[in-house]
């Protein structure tokens, strides 16, 4: 059975047994504006766990965090082993417009390496990685010759190619078009359930209930900022799933009005 937790006064946030991360009592304060205070949450090995709540509560901060680009300033985060890695996609692509999209795919390879040049396995790996968001035929095209959703799937590449255990997502698909955002979500479970890459664990940050129902294992439901966990509401609709598996099902509702209780 998982080990139930409290965070803050109320809520409760699920414990699950052998998490990949776990944030204890984590507390991120910028000035005198707290952001997320004592806050307990883990995440198991190969879980899609989205987060959602009202827009400014702390998501993305607490997303930042866990990926190291925010400093924690009480509490900690703990990661499983210490070579786990994580990789983090933001609601834009913010590929650089001067690079082809299998030099984008590159970047972070040539970050690590302190600007050194890539040698051939490196490219062939992001060629792969391109194929595996089906972008390969592209590899060579600019991202002004590519539509949002394309440039998109070269950002979940360049996220991929460093070959993370953790996927963090920051409203990655927000911006595009309900049928591409769609196909992209359809695309990125098929990644994360193939076997073809490390990743087992997706943390996603989301403003859209059905998405988060149609992706998710779980669906951590935030209150106002502070964020703090209001509900943790697991999914248990068998996969594969269809948007209209979820739109109407009695959890979908329960976070709606959770959301809307501002509580």
């Amino acid at each position: 059975m998982n080990a139930i937790v409290l965070s803050e006064t109320r809520g409760p946030a699920i414990m699950p047994p052998d998490p990949i991360l776990s944030l204890e009592d984590l507390s991120v304060v910028f000035g005198d504006l707290v952001a997320i205070k004592a806050l307990s949450l883990a995440v198991r090995r190969g879980e899609f766990v989205s987060l959602l709540g009202p827009s400014g509560c702390g998501k993305s901060t607490l997303l930042k965090a866990i990926a190291g680009l925010v400093p924690p300033t009480g509490g900690k985060i703990v990661r499983a082993f210490a070579s786990m890695s994580a990789s983090f996609m933001f609601q834009k692509p913010l590929l650089l417009p001067w690079r082809t999209a299998l030099d984008n795919v590159l970047l972070p390879v040539e970050i690590e390496r302190g600007g050194n040049a890539v040698d051939s396995s490196d490219r062939r790996n992001a060629e792969r990685m391109l194929n595996l968001v089906q972008l390969g035929e592209f590899a060579g095209a600019y991202p002004h010759q590519l539509s949002g959703g394309m440039q998109q799937r070269v950002a979940l590449a360049r996220a991929l190619i460093s070959n993370p255990d953790v996927l963090l997502l920051d409203e990655p698909f927000g911006a595009l078009d309900e049928l591409t955002r769609e196909v992209l979500n359809e695309e990125l479970i098929r990644i994360w359930r193939s076997m073809e890459t490390r990743l087992s664990t997706v943390i996603m940050v989301t403003h859209s209930i059905p998405e988060a129902a149609a992706m998710s294992d779980r669906v951590i439901v935030f209150s106002q900022r502070p964020a703090r966990i209001v509900e943790d509401v697991p999914v248990d609709v068998p996969r594969p799933r269809e948007p209209g598996d979820v739109r109407s099902a009695a959890f979908v509702r329960r976070i709606r009005a959770l959301i809307r209780s501002g509580r």
